[in-house]
């Protein structure tokens, strides 16, 4: 083999090895790392912190917070194990990790996205059971009855995206026509299952769900305001302060989830198979894992418990807590 050419390949010592693509300058390369950590690592904090948070403060021990935990796991491995891997896949232009990972990696991309939306579907569930039907809430909503509907969802993300990805996870070198490719390819029928299943399912219902919660609690914050206009003045504007919080909450919701999911599934919109060949694929794959570093702000910093949390650990304060807990 020409010595010259040996820096152009993935593999110099291999004559079946791909041509390595041209890379950008070794300044855009840093910067390319450089923000590839940073997300990494942010993605990791803030979902660190949610799980930090959650089990050490025996006033969040709720079933809501059980979801907001298991969110965060798997947001948290996300930018763990995935970010890290399809950051060095698109930045180097050659796949270096190997056949093995080449078959997990995606599997276990989408087995994490698919856990992660499935959480908020069920995070949707339950705002809706509390608002619209308060009565049956503490029976419907019980520790015992989430930690149920944790295990269904990630046993039924398992055996889902299995399913989806079982040609590849078969065969991850069908596609690559030489080593240093790693191509995954969901074919038209299965990524337009995975379209409604993933995304056009779980949208309606969290849409209509935080629809009928915002329209309830419209409802409740009206009756309120007529009870307390003949007693304050102050009731209207403290009303319609709520009304704009709940409105502002529910549009983050929704417009989030929209911007991160939809430009993903463009290929299968579009009526193309969704393959990692694509050159666009590494801007869709990564704003749709950009929703695991935004799920811990939307879920967990509006809260004012998630704040206060916040604060006593870095304060260290938290230290002093767990101190006195432990006398």
């Amino acid at each position: 083999m020409d010595g010259t050419d040996s820096p152009h390949l993935c593999f110099p010592n291999l004559n079946s090895s791909c041509r390595r693509l041209l890379r950008p300058p070794s300044e855009t390369t840093a910067l390319l790392y450089t923000l590839l950590v940073f997300v990494s690592l942010l993605t990791v904090t803030l979902n660190s912190l949610v799980i930090f948070s959650i089990p050490h403060f025996r006033q969040l021990h709720t079933p809501t917070n059980t979801l907001l935990l298991s969110l965060a796991v798997s947001d948290l491995l996300l930018g763990l194990l995935v970010m890290p891997i399809e950051g060095l896949r698109y930045i180097e232009t050659c796949w270096l990790l190997g056949r093995l990972l080449c078959a997990l990696s995606p599997y276990v991309l989408y087995c994490l996205t698919s856990a992660s939306v499935g959480h908020m579907v069920l995070i949707s569930i339950i705002r809706y059971v509390t608002i619209c039907d308060p009565l049956q809430h503490s029976s419907k909503i019980t520790m015992t009855n989430v930690k149920i509907c944790i295990c269904l969802c990630w046993t039924s993300s398992v055996i889902y995206n299995a399913l989806i990805l079982m040609d590849h996870m078969g065969n991850p070198d069908r596609f690559s026509s030489c080593h240093g490719e790693c191509v995954v390819v969901i074919n038209y029928i299965p990524g337009t299952v995975d379209l409604f299943v993933t995304f056009v399912a779980p949208c309606t219902v969290m849409v209509v769900l935080s629809m009928r919660v915002f329209l309830a609690a419209l409802s409740q914050v009206r009756v309120i305001q007529s009870q307390k206009a003949a007693i304050s003045v102050e009731a209207a504007p403290t009303a319609r302060k709520s009304q704009r919080k709940a409105a502002r909450t529910l549009g983050i919701l929704i417009v989030v989830f929209l911007m991160c999911f939809c430009p993903y599934y463009y290929p299968t919109l579009a009526g193309k198979d969704t393959s990692s060949s694509l050159s666009y694929y590494s801007i869709l794959a990564w704003i749709m894992m950009l929703n695991s570093c935004m799920n811990p702000l939307i879920y967990a910093l509006f809260y004012p418990w998630f704040r206060k949390a916040i604060k006593l650990i870095f304060t260290l304060k938290i230290l002093s807590l767990l101190l006195s807990s432990n006398q």
